[in-house]
């Protein structure tokens, strides 16, 4: 084991705590001390946090989108429940409640948790189950009611991962590299998207397979992740947290308006660029077939060449964007690049409705959304009014994040369902990539 990361179990707790105190402060004031040791971080450290990171992303992302952005629109189809489009809307609004209230519960718990395996890890990996079986559970359901009920649960697991995962990033990760871990994660999010779809492409005419490597994706990986990570300290010397039901309740009040203008103002930022991605990636299946006029065969092979195009470009965004972030010194440069791509590849399918429209918009829209991925993580990072409440804080930015993805497909729906064509959906979608161009450039603590 790296010894900059060996537990101090020697220790008495008050001098553990003691320690944990120091080292914060520490790395408060240096950026290339760990907040966890407060010392300098080893290579092999580093390269453990960067392949966990991003291969929590692959592994999650990818199994999701096996489902969501195939498989679970084509089922849609066949089960004869009304409107396609209507009813991925309603489940969509659901799973959009499910995740907000997970992203800050699981959280703010893990902030709470004094556990001998840590504060994270054991919400990381129970999430990881229940969203992996959850989510297999939601493709071999018939019955509406029970299809959405399965795919909120799985949104439920995936946010009992993502929220305390994310928060790794402020508990054990030097300042001065937190945008190349953001950039690991945010790749592994950008790379699991296309090669989840192009699995779910290939189990378009035979779900069942698709659905049980979904399953086994997303459940491991929790595991994975933390299996590869330098083992988190155990949590038992942290304080206790007091207080009844109510006390309970008040930990989960967001940071004050008055004090966190830039907090709330990521949030809009994080929102309004992933609503106006998910959009139309999201509804890229049903934009392909009905707007673009393919049928079934034709349009899994234009999502699976897309799935492709933003594989390549994703790789290239996620991976370049947070370690050039660090080496600047400054994250609003990538949100630059990123809001100009997300509003020009949206245009490409509304100037050009064709398979090289769709092409497009992947290699264009995909490179934005890579890029910003890259460095969103250490943006939300520092804009952090409190270190010890970075699990809940964190979860409230990552609202953001699960509300642009379940909220886009809804304004989509929405649209297309009142004027019978997708057209004003891309619109929409790039005046939402120039607001949130303005709601980070705003930020006045992160240059």
């Amino acid at each position: 084991m790296d010894s900059s990361y060996t537990p101090s179990v020697n220790l008495s707790k008050e001098k553990r705590l003691a320690a944990h105190n120091a080292a914060v402060s520490a790395a408060s004031e240096n950026p290339v001390l760990s907040p966890e040791t407060g010392r300098p971080v080893s290579k092999l450290t580093y390269a453990r946090f960067g392949a966990g990171f991003l291969l929590f992303g692959v592994l999650w992302m990818s199994g999701l989108c096996v489902v969501s952005a195939v498989i679970l629109p084509q089922h849609l189809k066949e089960i004869n429940a009304g409107s396609p489009e209507a009813l991925m809307g309603v489940i969509n609004a659901c799973t959009a409640v499910a995740s907000l209230l997970a992203n800050v519960i699981f959280g703010n718990f893990s902030d709470r948790s004094r556990s001998r395996l840590g504060r994270r890890t054991p919400w990381i990996i129970a999430g990881g189950f229940l969203g992996g079986v959850t989510l297999f559970l939601t493709g071999i359901m018939t019955n509406p009611v029970l299809l959405t009920i399965c795919y909120c649960l799985s949104m439920v697991g995936l946010n009992m991962m993502i929220a305390p995962l994310v928060a790794v990033i402020s508990d054990r990760v030097p300042q001065g590299t937190r945008g190349t871990m953001s950039a690991f994660y945010g790749g592994g999010s950008a790379i699991g998207a296309p090669i989840g779809t192009m699995l779910g492409s290939l189990f378009i005419t035979n779900m069942f397979p698709g659905l049980i490597v979904a399953g086994v994706l997303m459940a491991l990986s929790g595991v994975v992740s933390v299996a590869i990570m330098p083992r988190e300290e155990s949590a038992d010397y942290l304080p206790q947290s007091e207080g009844g039901l109510k006390d309970v309740l008040v930990s989960f009040r967001p940071p004050k308006f008055g004090d966190n203008h830039d907090f709330y103002k990521a949030f809009g930022g994080r929102l309004c660029m992933l609503l106006s991605y998910q959009m139309i990636s999201a509804y890229q299946l049903y934009i392909v077939q009905d707007y673009v006029g393919m049928g079934v065969q034709e349009s899994a092979v234009v999502v699976s060449v897309m799935s492709t195009i933003t594989l390549i470009v994703g790789l290239i965004g996620s991976l370049g964007g947070g370690p050039i972030s660090d080496l600047i010194g400054r994250r609003k440069v990538p949100v630059v690049v990123a809001s100009l791509c997300f509003a020009t590849g949206v245009a490409m399918p509304l100037v050009m409705p064709s398979a090289m429209g769709m092409y497009l918009f992947a290699g264009i829209a995909g490179l934005g959304y890579a890029v910003y991925g890259s460095v969103d993580q250490a943006l939300n990072v520092d804009v952090l009014s409190s270190k010890e409440e970075a699990g809940k804080d964190l979860g409230i930015l990552n609202l953001a994040t699960t509300l642009g993805q379940m909220a886009g497909p809804i304004i989509t729906s929405s649209v297309v369902v009142a004027t019978g064509t997708y057209m004003p959906a891309f619109f929409i979608s790039i005046a939402f990539a120039v607001l949130g161009y303005v709601f980070i450039m705003a930020i006045k603590a992160v240059k």
